[in-house]
Protein backbone atom coordinates (compact mmCIF):
# COMPACT_ATOMS: atom_id res chain seq x y z
CA UNK A 1 0.00 0.00 0.00
CA UNK A 2 1.31 3.44 -0.91
CA UNK A 3 1.44 5.85 2.01
CA UNK A 4 -0.35 8.75 0.29
CA UNK A 5 -2.24 11.53 2.11
CA UNK A 6 -5.95 12.06 1.32
CA UNK A 7 -6.48 13.30 -2.24
CA UNK A 8 -8.72 16.10 -0.98
CA UNK A 9 -5.87 17.51 1.13
CA UNK A 10 -3.40 17.25 -1.75
CA UNK A 11 -5.85 18.93 -4.12
CA UNK A 12 -6.51 21.78 -1.66
CA UNK A 13 -2.79 22.42 -1.14
CA UNK A 14 -2.01 22.35 -4.88
CA UNK A 15 -4.81 24.81 -5.70
CA UNK A 16 -3.85 27.15 -2.84
CA UNK A 17 -0.18 27.09 -3.85
CA UNK A 18 -1.02 27.71 -7.52
CA UNK A 19 -3.30 30.66 -6.77
CA UNK A 20 -1.38 31.96 -3.74
CA UNK A 21 -4.74 32.28 -2.00
CA UNK A 22 -7.09 30.09 0.04
CA UNK A 23 -10.03 32.13 -1.25
CA UNK A 24 -9.17 31.58 -4.93
CA UNK A 25 -8.51 27.89 -4.30
CA UNK A 26 -11.87 27.57 -2.57
CA UNK A 27 -13.63 29.21 -5.54
CA UNK A 28 -11.97 26.78 -7.94
CA UNK A 29 -12.83 23.69 -5.89
CA UNK A 30 -16.31 24.81 -4.89
CA UNK A 31 -15.71 24.84 -1.14
CA UNK A 32 -15.13 27.48 1.54
CA UNK A 33 -11.74 29.04 2.36
CA UNK A 34 -12.09 27.51 5.83
CA UNK A 35 -12.37 24.05 4.27
CA UNK A 36 -9.20 24.71 2.24
CA UNK A 37 -7.40 25.81 5.43
CA UNK A 38 -8.50 22.66 7.26
CA UNK A 39 -7.28 20.40 4.46
CA UNK A 40 -3.93 22.18 4.27
CA UNK A 41 -3.47 21.87 8.04
CA UNK A 42 -4.28 18.14 7.77
CA UNK A 43 -1.60 17.75 5.11
CA UNK A 44 0.87 19.71 7.26
CA UNK A 45 0.17 17.37 10.17
CA UNK A 46 0.76 14.35 7.95
CA UNK A 47 3.99 15.84 6.55
CA UNK A 48 5.15 17.01 9.95
CA UNK A 49 6.04 20.51 8.74
CA UNK A 50 4.53 23.83 7.69
CA UNK A 51 3.79 24.22 3.98
CA UNK A 52 2.72 27.89 4.02
CA UNK A 53 3.88 31.01 5.82
CA UNK A 54 0.50 32.45 6.69
CA UNK A 55 1.76 35.74 8.10
CA UNK A 56 2.36 38.27 6.78
CA UNK A 57 0.16 38.09 3.69
CA UNK A 58 0.22 37.27 0.82
CA UNK A 59 0.33 33.50 1.20
CA UNK A 60 3.91 32.26 0.74
CA UNK A 61 5.21 28.70 0.46
CA UNK A 62 7.77 27.46 2.96
CA UNK A 63 10.82 25.62 1.62
CA UNK A 64 8.99 22.32 2.17
CA UNK A 65 5.90 23.63 0.39
CA UNK A 66 8.01 24.88 -2.50
CA UNK A 67 9.45 21.37 -2.94
CA UNK A 68 6.07 19.67 -2.76
CA UNK A 69 4.08 22.03 -5.01
CA UNK A 70 5.73 21.34 -8.42
CA UNK A 71 5.61 17.58 -7.79
CA UNK A 72 1.88 17.72 -7.07
CA UNK A 73 1.17 20.13 -9.94
CA UNK A 74 2.93 17.93 -12.47
CA UNK A 75 1.31 14.80 -11.06
CA UNK A 76 -2.17 16.28 -11.36
CA UNK A 77 -1.41 17.48 -14.89
CA UNK A 78 -0.21 14.01 -15.88
CA UNK A 79 -3.26 12.39 -14.29
CA UNK A 80 -5.61 14.77 -16.08
CA UNK A 81 -3.93 14.09 -19.41
CA UNK A 82 -4.07 10.33 -18.90
CA UNK A 83 -7.76 10.43 -17.98
CA UNK A 84 -8.50 12.56 -21.03
CA UNK A 85 -6.67 10.03 -23.20
CA UNK A 86 -8.72 7.19 -21.73
CA UNK A 87 -11.95 9.11 -22.24
CA UNK A 88 -10.99 10.02 -25.82
CA UNK A 89 -8.52 7.41 -27.06
CA UNK A 90 -8.89 8.30 -30.75
CA UNK A 91 -5.52 9.64 -31.86
CA UNK A 92 -7.33 11.34 -34.74
CA UNK A 93 -9.45 13.42 -32.38
CA UNK A 94 -9.39 17.15 -33.24
CA UNK A 95 -6.74 19.28 -31.61
CA UNK A 96 -8.86 21.81 -29.71
CA UNK A 97 -7.35 25.31 -29.88
CA UNK A 98 -8.78 28.21 -27.90
CA UNK A 99 -7.91 31.71 -29.08
CA UNK A 100 -9.04 35.31 -28.59
CA UNK A 101 -11.91 36.04 -30.98
CA UNK A 102 -10.22 38.68 -33.12
CA UNK A 103 -6.98 36.70 -33.50
CA UNK A 104 -8.90 33.55 -34.40
CA UNK A 105 -11.03 35.34 -37.00
CA UNK A 106 -8.46 37.60 -38.63
CA UNK A 107 -5.17 35.71 -38.21
CA UNK A 108 -5.75 32.02 -37.57
CA UNK A 109 -8.76 31.06 -39.69
CA UNK A 110 -7.40 32.46 -43.01
CA UNK A 111 -4.25 30.33 -42.52
CA UNK A 112 -6.00 27.05 -41.69
CA UNK A 113 -5.81 25.66 -45.26
CA UNK A 114 -2.01 25.63 -44.87
CA UNK A 115 -2.37 23.54 -41.69
CA UNK A 116 -4.57 21.02 -43.51
CA UNK A 117 -2.02 20.81 -46.32
CA UNK A 118 0.84 20.14 -43.91
CA UNK A 119 -1.06 18.00 -41.37
CA UNK A 120 -4.03 16.32 -43.07
CA UNK A 121 -4.27 13.66 -40.33
CA UNK A 122 -4.72 16.18 -37.51
CA UNK A 123 -8.04 18.05 -37.63
CA UNK A 124 -8.41 21.26 -35.63
CA UNK A 125 -11.30 22.54 -33.56
CA UNK A 126 -11.01 26.31 -33.14
CA UNK A 127 -12.66 27.79 -30.05
CA UNK A 128 -12.79 31.55 -30.49
CA UNK A 129 -13.48 33.25 -27.17
CA UNK A 130 -12.10 36.11 -25.10
CA UNK A 131 -12.73 34.06 -21.94
CA UNK A 132 -9.79 32.11 -20.49
CA UNK A 133 -10.73 28.45 -20.87
CA UNK A 134 -9.28 26.12 -18.23
CA UNK A 135 -6.77 23.78 -19.84
CA UNK A 136 -6.41 21.89 -16.55
CA UNK A 137 -10.11 21.06 -16.65
CA UNK A 138 -9.81 19.80 -20.23
CA UNK A 139 -11.72 22.67 -21.86
CA UNK A 140 -9.14 22.78 -24.68
CA UNK A 141 -5.82 21.20 -25.66
CA UNK A 142 -3.93 24.32 -26.71
CA UNK A 143 -4.49 27.95 -25.73
CA UNK A 144 -3.34 31.08 -27.50
CA UNK A 145 -2.97 33.54 -24.62
CA UNK A 146 -2.75 37.28 -25.22
CA UNK A 147 -0.89 38.80 -22.29
CA UNK A 148 2.12 40.89 -21.28
CA UNK A 149 3.82 38.10 -19.31
CA UNK A 150 4.30 34.38 -20.03
CA UNK A 151 1.48 32.26 -18.58
CA UNK A 152 2.70 30.34 -15.53
CA UNK A 153 2.47 26.58 -15.19
CA UNK A 154 2.28 25.60 -18.87
CA UNK A 155 4.48 24.29 -21.64
CA UNK A 156 4.80 26.39 -24.79
CA UNK A 157 6.44 29.58 -26.02
CA UNK A 158 5.84 33.10 -27.24
CA UNK A 159 4.63 33.31 -30.83
CA UNK A 160 4.91 37.05 -31.50
CA UNK A 161 4.32 40.51 -30.05
CA UNK A 162 2.15 43.21 -31.56
CA UNK A 163 2.01 47.01 -31.75
CA UNK A 164 -1.03 49.26 -32.10
CA UNK A 165 -1.42 51.98 -34.74
CA UNK A 166 -4.23 54.27 -35.90
CA UNK A 167 -5.56 52.19 -38.79
CA UNK A 168 -8.23 52.92 -41.38
CA UNK A 169 -9.41 52.20 -44.90
CA UNK A 170 -7.54 54.09 -47.62
CA UNK A 171 -10.97 55.03 -48.99
CA UNK A 172 -11.60 57.09 -45.86
CA UNK A 173 -8.43 59.13 -46.37
CA UNK A 174 -9.15 59.55 -50.09
CA UNK A 175 -12.62 60.89 -49.37
CA UNK A 176 -11.12 63.85 -47.50
CA UNK A 177 -8.52 64.67 -50.12
CA UNK A 178 -6.09 66.15 -47.61
CA UNK A 179 -2.87 64.49 -46.45
CA UNK A 180 -2.33 63.60 -42.80
CA UNK A 181 0.74 65.59 -41.83
CA UNK A 182 0.42 65.64 -38.04
CA UNK A 183 -1.35 63.74 -35.28
CA UNK A 184 -4.05 66.40 -34.92
CA UNK A 185 -5.13 65.76 -38.51
CA UNK A 186 -6.63 62.44 -37.42
CA UNK A 187 -9.31 64.33 -35.51
CA UNK A 188 -10.90 65.30 -38.81
CA UNK A 189 -12.13 61.71 -39.05
CA UNK A 190 -14.46 59.61 -36.87
CA UNK A 191 -12.59 57.79 -34.10
CA UNK A 192 -13.62 54.18 -33.52
CA UNK A 193 -13.22 52.71 -30.02
CA UNK A 194 -13.70 49.21 -28.59
CA UNK A 195 -13.75 47.93 -25.00
CA UNK A 196 -10.77 46.17 -23.49
CA UNK A 197 -12.26 43.27 -21.55
CA UNK A 198 -9.16 42.80 -19.39
CA UNK A 199 -9.58 46.33 -17.97
CA UNK A 200 -5.84 46.96 -18.31
CA UNK A 201 -5.20 50.64 -17.48
CA UNK A 202 -2.25 50.57 -19.89
CA UNK A 203 -4.23 49.09 -22.78
CA UNK A 204 -3.50 50.68 -26.18
CA UNK A 205 -6.59 52.86 -26.49
CA UNK A 206 -7.34 56.17 -28.19
CA UNK A 207 -6.97 57.92 -24.82
CA UNK A 208 -3.41 56.64 -24.44
CA UNK A 209 -2.54 57.29 -28.09
CA UNK A 210 -3.77 60.89 -27.97
CA UNK A 211 -1.92 61.50 -24.70
CA UNK A 212 1.28 60.11 -26.25
CA UNK A 213 0.79 62.07 -29.47
CA UNK A 214 0.69 65.35 -27.55
CA UNK A 215 4.44 64.97 -26.97
CA UNK A 216 4.99 65.46 -30.71
CA UNK A 217 1.97 67.68 -31.40
CA UNK A 218 1.31 69.95 -28.37
CA UNK A 219 -1.76 71.51 -29.98
CA UNK A 220 -3.52 68.17 -30.13
CA UNK A 221 -6.71 68.00 -28.09
CA UNK A 222 -5.87 65.74 -25.11
CA UNK A 223 -9.08 63.77 -25.39
CA UNK A 224 -12.04 63.45 -27.69
CA UNK A 225 -15.39 61.72 -27.46
CA UNK A 226 -15.56 58.58 -29.60
CA UNK A 227 -17.69 58.80 -32.70
CA UNK A 228 -18.25 55.04 -32.70
CA UNK A 229 -17.82 52.65 -29.78
CA UNK A 230 -18.10 48.87 -29.79
CA UNK A 231 -18.03 46.16 -27.15
CA UNK A 232 -16.26 43.75 -29.51
CA UNK A 233 -12.91 44.32 -31.21
CA UNK A 234 -14.11 42.47 -34.33
CA UNK A 235 -16.98 44.91 -34.79
CA UNK A 236 -14.57 47.84 -34.58
CA UNK A 237 -12.39 46.19 -37.24
CA UNK A 238 -15.43 45.69 -39.47
CA UNK A 239 -16.38 49.36 -39.08
CA UNK A 240 -12.85 50.45 -40.01
CA UNK A 241 -12.79 48.13 -43.02
CA UNK A 242 -16.08 49.68 -44.15
CA UNK A 243 -14.50 53.15 -44.10
CA UNK A 244 -16.43 54.38 -41.06
CA UNK A 245 -13.46 55.72 -39.09
CA UNK A 246 -10.02 55.18 -37.60
CA UNK A 247 -9.29 52.74 -34.77
CA UNK A 248 -6.24 51.83 -32.71
CA UNK A 249 -5.68 48.27 -33.93
CA UNK A 250 -3.12 45.48 -33.63
CA UNK A 251 -0.68 45.19 -36.52
CA UNK A 252 -0.77 41.41 -36.02
CA UNK A 253 -4.55 40.96 -35.96
CA UNK A 254 -5.02 43.03 -39.14
CA UNK A 255 -1.62 42.15 -40.60
CA UNK A 256 -3.07 40.59 -43.76
CA UNK A 257 -5.16 43.68 -44.47
CA UNK A 258 -2.15 45.95 -43.97
CA UNK A 259 -0.11 43.76 -46.28
CA UNK A 260 -2.68 43.73 -49.10
CA UNK A 261 -3.47 47.44 -48.72
CA UNK A 262 -7.14 47.13 -47.80
CA UNK A 263 -6.20 48.86 -44.53
CA UNK A 264 -3.42 51.40 -43.91
CA UNK A 265 -1.67 53.04 -40.98
CA UNK A 266 -3.03 56.56 -40.75
CA UNK A 267 -0.09 57.71 -38.61
CA UNK A 268 3.29 56.11 -37.74
CA UNK A 269 3.01 56.65 -33.96
CA UNK A 270 2.40 53.31 -32.24
CA UNK A 271 1.69 51.95 -28.78
CA UNK A 272 3.19 48.71 -27.41
CA UNK A 273 0.79 45.79 -27.38
CA UNK A 274 0.99 42.34 -25.83
CA UNK A 275 2.43 38.94 -26.66
CA UNK A 276 0.67 35.93 -28.14
CA UNK A 277 1.72 32.77 -26.28
CA UNK A 278 0.90 29.25 -27.47
CA UNK A 279 0.63 27.03 -24.38
CA UNK A 280 -0.54 23.57 -23.29
CA UNK A 281 -0.37 21.35 -20.23
CA UNK A 282 2.95 19.84 -19.17
CA UNK A 283 3.24 16.09 -19.84
CA UNK A 284 0.34 16.09 -22.30
CA UNK A 285 0.09 12.83 -24.22
CA UNK A 286 -0.25 14.89 -27.42
CA UNK A 287 2.73 17.16 -26.77
CA UNK A 288 4.32 16.25 -30.10
CA UNK A 289 1.22 17.44 -31.98
CA UNK A 290 1.08 20.63 -29.92
CA UNK A 291 4.75 21.37 -30.61
CA UNK A 292 4.06 20.80 -34.30
CA UNK A 293 1.15 23.25 -34.12
CA UNK A 294 3.40 25.92 -32.54
CA UNK A 295 6.09 25.32 -35.17
CA UNK A 296 3.46 25.63 -37.92
CA UNK A 297 2.14 28.91 -36.49
CA UNK A 298 5.65 30.33 -36.52
CA UNK A 299 6.12 29.20 -40.10
CA UNK A 300 3.05 31.16 -41.31
CA UNK A 301 3.71 34.39 -39.40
Amino acid sequence: MRNIPPLRALHAFEAAARHGSFKAAAAELGVTPTAISHQVRLLEEICGCKLFQRRPRPLVLTSAGARLFPVLRNSFDLLAGSLAAVAEPDVQAPLRVTSPNAFASRWLVPRLPKWREANPAVPLEIIGTDALLDLRAGAADVAIRYTRRPPVGFAGQELCRDSFFPICSPRLLASDGRAIERAADLLRYPLVHFDWMNRDPDAPTWSRWLATARSIDPELIPDKAWDLSFREELHAIDAVAAGQGIAILSDVVVGRELENGSLVKAHPLSLPGYSFYVVWMHHSLRSAVMEAFLAWMRSVL
